[in-house]
């Protein structure tokens, strides 16, 4: 999916924006979706592929939406993230490339991932 900067710009939130394209971050604690609780898919806020499932979201105590896998492996990119000062492994959505945060390596038992995800690159679909 491409398109330009300035149709970005007209279809997201300055915040969404900053975070999807400029791959910035939300102040821990304050997204949206942190503490959501109900059942349903993360979509990209973007492009709307789905990411993330509620079944695999979890209270990682970090600030951010935490999630032990994707909904489907190939619906997410990963590249190395040298900004900062630090090396960190980005993750993106497939279809467009929008930023949607960070994977580490101290997630739970079922994966050992810790997929961190801005709530402001996500749409929160609820389970029918």
């Amino acid at each position: 999916m491409i398109k330009s900067e300035e149709e970005w710009k007209k279809e997201l939130t300055p915040e969404q924006y900053h975070i999807l394209r400029e791959k910035g971050t939300e102040a821990p604690g304050t997204g949206e979706y942190y503490h959501n609780k109900e059942q349903g898919s993360y979509l990209c806020a973007a492009c709307g592929n789905e990411l993330f499932s509620s079944e695999k979201k979890y209270d990682s105590g970090s600030g951010w939406p935490s999630f032990w896998a994707p909904e489907k492996s190939e619906n997410i990119d990963a590249a190395v993230d040298e900004s900062l000062g630090m090396r960190r492994v980005e993750v993106m959505c497939s279809r467009c490339g929008s930023h949607l945060g960070h994977v580490f390596d101290d997630g739970p038992k079922e994966s050992g991932k810790r997929f961190c995800v801005n709530s402001a690159s996500l749409k929160f679909k609820k389970k029918e």
